[in-house]
């Protein structure tokens, strides 16, 4: 049998925000069903070498989907060094086991992860949110400032980075809205919707200067080591997770603060999953803050990777190879 290739451009062309935001809701609708199954991710350390590889295996069984992502990952990684992600996502035919298709996974991270926090914004926020502030000016940070605006009407824009001149250049892309924010206390207070995108191994952002009403989407700090949001700021939210054995395994937003006894278990109210089947409610008042902590699942990647590829077929795209 043979495999599709499908590479970044492709990706891009063929998966828009709107139909990936439609894909992470079935995705995380098929996960809080129960019809999936999602191990843990496992990360191999490179000793001495700010490098990991992390391979996430998953199956869907309505639709029926097998695959695994394997990833290296840099979070140094600048400019031509290529991306902090790179690698791909494998599909495989459930009955007979071949590998239908190898999908680059840097372009797919890029646009999944900015998906589902719009989901998130969708199901979180308050729907009269009008200022974006984001945190962090690499390629997570110019797709969340592509796909909030999907969900929400946004009037105002603000990049905050520790290199201005990356913040500059960013807001050169996105246009007129887009203003760099040299203040970043400021610039939090500010947002009605704030998405952090950083690699921090520290936390940036503090609970007092959260706005009332604001929606937070935490997406950097997506293994152990990073960290965005201090303690009191988890403790100011109401707090959702894309799956809570994930979050409680991987996110130091949450496992730090446990730790420490200012926050217990129940402090994570539900998965994104379990709002969208109405089992968990969400937002419940206008002056609540809310968060979505991301770490990321092979369930969204395989529900990508499987629509990107449905289109490649359907348009005859791709580069067809015989491994």
């Amino acid at each position: 049998m043979r495999t599709l290739l499908l590479n970044g451009s492709l990706v891009r062309q063929l998966l828009g925000y709107p139909e990936c935001i439609d894909q992470m809701e079935l995705a995380l609708g098929t996960l809080a069903r129960g019809d999936a199954v999602q191990p843990l991710r496992q990360v191999l350390a490179v000793p001495n070498r700010p490098t990991f590889l992390v391979t996430m295996p998953g199956w869907s069984g309505r639709p029926e989907i097998l695959g695994i992502k394997v990833l290296s990952v840099v979070p140094e990684n600048r400019g031509p060094e290529g991306p902090s992600h790179q690698g791909f996502v494998a599909l495989f035919d459930v009955d007979h086991g071949a590998p239908v298709a190898l999908v680059d996974a840097s372009a797919l991270t890029e646009i999944r992860t900015a998906a589902v926090s719009a989901l998130a914004t969708r199901l979180l926020s308050r729907e009269d949110a009008r200022t974006l502030t984001i945190v962090g000016t690499g390629l997570q940070a110019g797709a969340h400032a592509r796909a909030i605006p999907r969900v929400r009407s946004i009037e105002r824009l603000l990049l905050w980075g520790r290199r201005p001149e990356q913040a500059q250049a960013l807001a050169a892309q996105l246009g007129p809205m887009a203003e760099v924010a040299t203040d970043l206390e400021a610039a939090v207070r500010s947002a009605d919707i704030l998405c952090t995108t950083t690699a921090s191994r520290v936390p940036l952002v503090d609970g007092a200067w959260l706005k009332r009403g604001a929606h937070v989407n935490a997406v950097g700090a997506a293994a152990p080591g990073f960290r965005e949001l201090t303690p009191s700021a988890v403790r100011a939210c109401r707090t959702f997770v894309d799956r809570r054995e994930s979050a409680w395994a991987e996110a130091d937003e949450l496992r730090i603060p446990r730790a420490e006894g200012t926050i217990g278990t129940d402090h994570v109210v539900g998965e994104l999953g379990e709002v969208l089947l109405g089992s968990v409610l969400g937002r419940r008042a206008p002056r609540e803050i809310t968060l979505f902590k991301s770490v990321g699942l092979a369930i969204e990647d395989l529900f990508a990777a499987r629509r990107v590829y449905e289109r490649a077929v359907e348009a005859g795209a791709g580069q067809s190879v015989e491994l």
